[in-house]
């Protein structure tokens, strides 16, 4: 970062001044500290000083002679005084001007600006020399209010990670730095505390707030043994965990060093406006140049003061200060809007990228359903449905399987009362026992069909998966067990499809189970029975089919663990639960932190929202300079218009840029 920081102090690329402004690195912000509310307003004294002394200077041109009879206001007197009022706000920018030149980068906006009022100082326009550098630097510090506005968002999960966590060493609680505990020690959090580190939770459950690393609102029920992550805030009793990672290592430490670097890797827009105005800044000087010299041999009553007014006009208005950093800034806000709806996009490269879009690849399991299995349906046979499971589930407890796991949830409480003897597990089939003492089995078709217990052979052509059950011989009833699809996987393949995106599930699953996971979530294509290698061919063959947009891009979104390779395969990687897995951060370019498929919609209309937004700056700059540019060359243009086709059109287009903070998507 420290050639990056040097090249910025040279003043080329004001793009990148988003990430210098915490460093008081621009014009204004080289002002005066701004890390405080107490200090703010510091930063706003050498404008406020000027301003007054700029409105006392006309006061006295316009009302000297007939206030006073002493004609006192004339030079130097009038020269003293607009040289005070011009240097609060000038010469911070004649210092970076000069440090540009000194490191041979003569042509920025800081050398076009100190030129333009140093020369009108040398043509006796005093006022308007100090106007131009004032309202410049006004528009700076506009600026820096915008982008430290676009920032909060992500200052906001830079902010959710505590340096000091309470140690539990020996039998006492001590506070402690975060990265000073290693590996396997205790700590205890606090009702209402951040947690510090990533651990386990060593306490029997607990109830975390994740909606400063999710975005999620209702907060999260966490049993002993499962995953706690720094950053989560603990909403009830004092709790205790293990430390499974070191600070650094953690999965918030990884994610904050991703949001830092985000505006790192900039989109293509971004890049051709910083080569754009390293061409088009020295072209503006030496226009400016032609225009005070090539009259003179043109021009029959040339006046070399006038043509030079023209020239230092010009010079204000080509500043391309609008275009340098409202492209950049409005980059940066879009990045920081989907921060906010926990969307992490890896720099704004991607952000347009989700714009080409035109197919979107989904995995099945982790993406569109839960990835657990749940009791969809139950029929029973002259029984009770609610008997059926409680039973049910007191046999399945004697098993370990996931499909008993979800039984024994399904049935809730209750069965723990239910006397079981004789269980025998008989593998490949289900499970044999006496229930309340009654004969009951509880498998597959399988189990059925070898104890002769008759039952309908059209249940076997059941996509999902089927516990079938008996009671003393005869066919009891039966459950239907799937994996739960998120409640918005229907929602989310309807944005996609109305923003004109096509819809694909791939998924190892077997291919009756995908089919009916496809046809509820409303996909346009889906392939089952995949293995990943499967998943690639598949990816290939969709990014090679012919398309009439040679633009189109492709995303597969999955969860970043075994769907690794087509993550990184596809033009955009998107990984649904980043805080989840090391895979997904490593590979993903948009990370979905709360897991909610919805968000791929979300993420492509703030891409779309940030592109369009970039584009009316563009234009608005563009139009609006290139018509008092001609004004100016030709004479009908003052010092005050060149003004507002500078610093004013630089104010529109940051307001502009910042109203993506306050979009609703």
């Amino acid at each position: 970062m420290a050639n990056d920081h040097n090249h910025q102090e040279d003043g080329h690329d004001h793009s990148d001044d988003i990430d210098l402004i915490e460093e008081g690195t621009t014009p204004a912000a080289a002002a005066a500290p701004k890390e405080g509310p107490d200090q703010a307003w510091r930063t706003y004294v050498p404008a406020a000083i000027s301003l007054v002394l700029l409105l006392g200077g006309i006061g006295l041109d316009r009302y000297a002679e007939n206030w006073f009879k002493d004609p006192f206001w004339r030079d130097p007197v009038r020269l003293i005084w607009y040289v005070v009022a011009y240097l609060p706000v000038g010469w911070p920018v004649l210092k970076r001007a000069w440090k540009g030149i000194m490191n041979r980068n003569v042509f920025t906006e800081f050398f076009l600006m100190g030129v333009a009022t140093l020369g009108a100082f040398g043509i006796r326009e005093y006022p308007e020399g100090v106007a131009v550098m004032l309202f410049y630097t006004i528009g700076e510090l506009f600026q820096d209010a915008a982008v430290l506005r676009a920032r909060r968002s992500i200052k906001a999960l830079l902010d959710v990670h505590p340096d000091e966590v309470t140690l539990l060493r020996n039998g006492q609680a001590q506070t402690v730095k975060a990265a000073t505990v290693s590996v396997g020690e205790v700590i205890q959090i606090k009702a209402g505390e951040k947690v510090g580190l990533d651990g386990t939770l060593r306490s029997d459950s607990g109830t975390f707030d994740t909606a400063a690393l999710t975005g999620e609102s209702v907060p999260r029920t966490i049993e002993k043994g499962e995953a706690v992550l720094a950053g989560m805030i603990n909403r009830q009793s004092v709790v205790e965990m293990d430390v499974t990672t070191p600070y650094q290592d953690s999965k918030l430490s990884r994610i904050l060093k991703l949001v830092q670097q985000a505006t790192g890797r900039k989109a293509q827009t971004q890049e051709f406006i910083a080569r754009f105005a390293n061409v088009y800044t020295p072209a503006i000087c030496g226009l400016a140049l032609l225009i005070t010299i090539v009259p003179y041999f043109f021009v029959a009553d040339y006046q070399f003061r006038d043509w030079l007014y023209r020239g230092l006009v010009f010079l204000v208005i080509g500043c391309p200060c609008a275009l340098v950093i409202s492209i950049p800034l409005g980059y940066f806000g879009g990045i920081g809007a989907g921060s906010k709806q926990g969307i992490l996009f890896k720099g704004s490269v991607f952000l347009d990228l989700m714009t080409q879009l035109k197919t979107v690849v989904m995995d099945k399991t982790g993406t569109l359903t839960k990835g657990v299995f749940k009791v969809q349906d139950v029929k029973s046979v002259d029984i009770d449905a609610t008997e059926l499971a409680r039973l049910t589930a007191a046999l399945e407890s004697q098993s370990t399987h996931p499909v008993a796991t979800a039984l024994i949830d399904h049935a809730g409480k209750g069965y723990e009362t239910v006397r079981v003897e004789n269980v025998e597990e008989i593998p490949g089939h289900g499970l044999k026992g006496t229930v309340d003492g009654k004969e009951m089995l509880a498998g597959n078709a399988k189990l059925l069909r070898k104890f002769n217990v008759s039952f309908d052979e059209a249940l076997t052509h059941i996509p999902f998966t089927i516990v079938m059950t008996a009671i003393n011989g005869t066919f009891a009833g039966y459950f239907t067990i799937a994996d739960e699809i998120k409640p918005d996987a229907a929602d989310a393949v309807k944005r996609l499809k109305v923003d004109g995106i096509r819809t694909v599930m791939l998924s190892g699953d077997k291919g009756a189970v995908v089919e009916a996971v496809a046809r509820q979530v409303g996909v346009d294509e889906w392939h089952g029975d995949l293995l990943p290698e499967d998943k690639v061919r598949e990816v290939k063959r969709l990014k090679g089919e012919p398309s009439t947009n040679p633009k189109a891009k492709l995303a597969f979104v999955g969860d970043g663990v075994n769907d690794a390779p087509v993550v990184a395969l596809a033009d955009v990687g998107i990984a649904m639960g980043g805080l989840g897995s090391d895979a997904t951060i490593e590979t993903a370019d948009v990370i979905i932190q709360n897991d909610e498929p919805a968000k791929i919609a979300t993420a492509v209309e703030i891409g779309r929202a940030t592109r369009r937004i970039v584009w009316q700056n563009i234009t608005l700059s563009l139009v609006v300079k290139g018509i008092v540019l001609v004004l100016g060359a030709g004479g009908l243009a003052t010092m005050w218009e060149a003004v507002f086709a500078d610093v004013g059109v630089a104010m529109l287009a940051i307001l502009n840029a910042v109203r993506i903070q306050n979009m609703k998507f």
